[in-house]
């Protein structure tokens, strides 16, 4: 009788929980620009994410097009009934619409494949550089927690480089490959490394700014950002 009455308490915290969700409704001025569906809590039932341009300035510059460069923002949707509310919001992941040297050409797609979100995005840092980031954030433990990670930086002539992770089991992998567009420029030579790092803890969505981690490459005189 007492696990009956445990088991009565667990699914009443759970339906108080769901039921505390907001409502949502898109924000005057939003305007979406991407939308994937699938299972994020492995519930059998699928969550919607919804992605905006919001009308906030990112900053004061223009683009070459000349339009404003504003912020972006995602949201992770339950349905509950016939209405959608609000699970989850992020606007720190993903760039701004003017972000980069060309916004016209950058690309964002975002996909949820075996419960995981996967989010990907594509700009130019210049008329030579391209940056590419694929993030993998699962919910586990009552939150999404990055577990999957994928960066890749090409010049048009001299490099492409390509680090990874998985924080679930602490593999890294690291590979640079070096060119040239010039046949009397001395190419570096390529490296590729892999091992296992000890991550102290796993990162939850709403706590992780590209560019803001790091830890030491064994062996090398860097460190790993991401």
């Amino acid at each position: 009788m007492k696990h009956f009455f445990s088991f009565l308490f667990v699914l009443s915290v759970s339906g108080v929980s769901a039921q505390n969700l907001k409502a949502f409704s898109v924000p005057k001025g939003y305007i979406q620009i991407a939308e994937t569906k699938g299972d994020l809590d492995k519930d059998g039932k699928d969550e919607v994410v919804l992605v905006f341009d919001t009308n906030i300035k990112a900053s004061d510059t223009q683009n070459p097009e000349g339009t404003s460069d504003y912020k972006r923002i995602f949201y992770i949707l339950k349905k509950e009934n016939s209405s959608l509310k609000v699970w989850k919001e992020n606007s720190a992941i993903i760039f701004s619409s003017g972000f980069g040297f060309y916004p016209s050409d950058n690309t964002l797609t975002i996909n949820i494949k075996n419960n995981g979100l996967i989010i990907e995005q594509l700009f130019f840092t210049n008329s030579r550089h391209a940056q590419q980031y694929k993030h993998i954030f699962r919910f586990q433990n009552g939150d999404f927690y990055l577990i999957g990670l994928h960066d890749h930086f090409e010049d048009t002539c001299d490099f492409s480089f390509t680090n990874e992770i998985n924080f679930s089991t602490g593999k890294v992998i690291i590979d640079r490959e070096y060119s040239s567009c010039d046949d009397e420029t001395k190419v570096p030579e390529n490296l590729h490394k892999e091992f296992t790092y000890k991550f102290p803890a796993l990162i939850k969505m709403n706590d992780f700014f590209i560019g803001d981690h790091n830890f030491k490459i064994p062996g090398l005189k860097e460190d790993f950002v991401f």
